[in-house]
């Protein structure tokens, strides 16, 4: 019987897979083949069977995209009404928001994120466009200073001009929109190269915008490997700005070989994120955003609560119950409404997770993990994870490893604690359970990341800024914290009076 149940599952999954056509470019309004029409291959995280064929853009293809949106900003883009622009990005919207229930069966199909996940993800996708309108239209304005009756000084702000967008492959359509949206709102021109593992929603999100009508060469993607795709970005001269999410060390060669051309950047990058567990605090609440936090999304999500720091007092008892959760995490099919994990996007990151449990063994930790089916044999799945016994300075606490894996550890005070969150190289995100507000503040504002949530889950609200400090990013976007990023600032000085200027040469 559960072979029959094995075989129904992956012929529902090959026969999606064969209703998919092959993936092209979308450079200046037309999807088009790469231009050496070389191609590779997309696989399927559940079966790891091929998908379908995609082209694979070179450093040709790329300046091909970069002179599409080069001329667009020049032109008819660059020249539009702020309004009329603000309309075309409301309409993506719009028309994301008519396909939430296609786009989000493609991302679980590419990705292996559960199908559950990927229609919430899909959902906020169409926010972030009529998020992003909204805010340049109420938010992005200058300011203005005058100087007795001699002058008046204001600052305006204007489009930086094409914007090379590298997105990541764990939530590829949702973090593809946090850069589009307000790239394309403040007037940019885009060309994105998104992940090359993850090329299905960002192919649809070429389909949508040429519906919305947006003016040829706004919008341009040019799939590839980062090698040699992302690399000609990153280094073409006309190409303004550099928005990376993505691995720590990726994003510092991104860095180097961008800097003679003198590009900004923003870069988002990893994670080792801390969850700090006081015993005052609302312990059934605090285990739930625990196991959501690096369970969602498969735990390849870079702000994964993945250390679990527990005060003494209270960690026995909630081992016990995480245990529990843990054992009755729901791994499944990725399309299955029902299923809470689903497998990991690659062979390859597969068993890179598989290799970070074995090291934990190696470092003394206890392994606990919950069940994976025979049926799902196929499919690049690692159960979820609890490694007990850790120490700080382990590899598996010190590392990421963006799977499903969660290392717990004891403390005896605020101070150890701290200290304790503090010593990795990462600082994206931290996690503080506690009922005294006071220790709560404190503890935030010593934990050195880019973002704290006190007695919550990962619960991003758009208009706040969004990044990492130390290795695990520079910058900030979301809200008009984006403008920082993707205008340039202009002051215009202009006198109102004759001011004394200086006569040389008389």
């Amino acid at each position: 019987m559960a072979n029959q149940q094995t075989q129904s599952v992956a012929d529902q999954h090959t026969k999606l897979a064969k209703e998919l056509q092959d993936v092209k470019l979308y450079i200046d309004g037309k999807f088009v083949e790469a231009e050496d029409n070389g191609t590779f291959e997309n696989i399927s995280p559940f079966t790891n069977e091929t998908m379908n064929n995609i082209a694979s853009g070179q450093a040709a293809d790329i300046d091909k995209a970069v002179k599409a949106a080069h001329k667009a900003f020049k032109g008819e883009w660059g020249k539009m009404k702020q309004s009329e622009r603000l309309d075309y990005v409301y309409k993506i919207g719009d028309l994301i928001e008519e396909h939430v229930e296609e786009i989000a069966l493609l991302e679980a199909l590419d990705t292996g994120l559960p199908l559950s996940q990927t229609k919430k993800q899909v959902s906020r996708s169409a926010n972030n466009f009529r998020f992003y309108a909204d805010t340049v239209k109420s938010q992005m304005y200058g300011e203005t200073y005058q100087v007795d009756d001699e002058f008046i000084n204001y600052t305006v702000r204007t489009p930086v001009g094409v914007a090379g967008l590298i997105t990541p492959w764990n939530a590829p359509f949702m973090l593809e929109t946090w850069k589009i949206a307000p790239a394309l709102a403040t007037g940019n021109t885009v060309v994105l190269k998104p992940a090359e593992w993850s090329p299905l929603t960002a192919n649809r999100m070429a389909e949508i915008i040429d519906q919305a009508g947006l003016p040829d060469g706004v919008f341009n993607i040019v799939h590839g490997f980062g090698e040699t795709a992302g690399d000609a970005l990153v280094k073409h001269k006309d190409v303004k700005l550099i928005s990376f999410t993505g691995e720590t060390t990726t994003g510092s060669t991104i860095m180097k070989n961008g800097a003679d051309t003198l590009k900004r950047f923003s870069m988002e990058l990893g994670g080792k994120s801390p969850i700090i567990v006081f015993p005052d605090a609302d312990l059934d609440r605090a285990l739930d955003a625990a196991t959501w936090g690096v369970f969602s999304f498969n735990g390849e999500r870079c702000t994964a609560n993945s250390r679990l720091y527990l005060h003494e007092d209270i960690a026995e008892d909630f081992v016990a119950k995480l245990k529990q959760r843990v054992e009755n995490i729901r791994v499944g099919d990725p399309l299955d409404e029902s299923t809470q994990v689903g497998p990991l996007i690659k062979t390859e990151h597969y068993e890179n997770v598989k290799s970070y449990i074995e090291i934990a063994k190696e470092e003394g930790c206890e392994v606990v993990s919950g069940h994976i089916p025979e049926e799902l044999s196929r499919g690049n799945y690692v159960a979820p994870t609890m490694l007990l016994n850790a120490e700080n300075d382990m590899r598996v606490v010190q590392e990421e490893i963006f799977g499903p894996v969660i290392a717990v550890m004891t403390f005896k005070d605020e101070e150890e604690v701290i200290e304790k969150a503090n010593d990795v190289e990462y600082g994206l995100a931290g996690y503080v359970w506690t009922n005294d507000i006071k220790r709560g503040h404190r503890v935030a504002h010593a934990v050195e990341s880019g973002m704290l949530w006190v007695n919550a889950q990962n619960v991003r609200d758009l208009r706040t800024p969004f990044g990492g400090s130390k290795n695990s990013g520079i910058g900030r976007e979301g809200g008009y914290y984006a403008f920082e990023f993707y205008t340039e600032q202009k002051i215009i000085h202009v006198a109102i009076g004759d001011h004394h200027i200086p006569q040389f040469g008389i």
